[in-house]
């Protein structure tokens, strides 16, 4: 039997899919706070410091710009 033809060879350690995985999932989940963040009212987002600027700003970013507290 040819191991080769039975085995699927991945030029991509799985370390690497698996990070890739992450980008793309935290990419979509920063998306997703970024739309909802949008659409709070200004006594919502003066509840959490925020202005309306700053809320448009944010919501504004593009989805791989993770905010920066996200590296520290």
């Amino acid at each position: 039997m040819n191991r080769s033809a039975s085995h699927t060879v991945s030029h991509h350690p799985k370390s690497t899919r698996r990070s890739l995985f992450a980008v793309v999932r935290a990419a979509l989940e920063v998306r997703g706070q970024r739309a909802h963040l949008a659409k709070l009212d200004d006594h919502l987002l003066q509840d959490v410091g925020l202005t309306r600027d700053d809320a448009e700003a944010e919501a504004g970013r593009p989805i791989w710009d993770p905010p920066s507290h996200w590296f520290k």
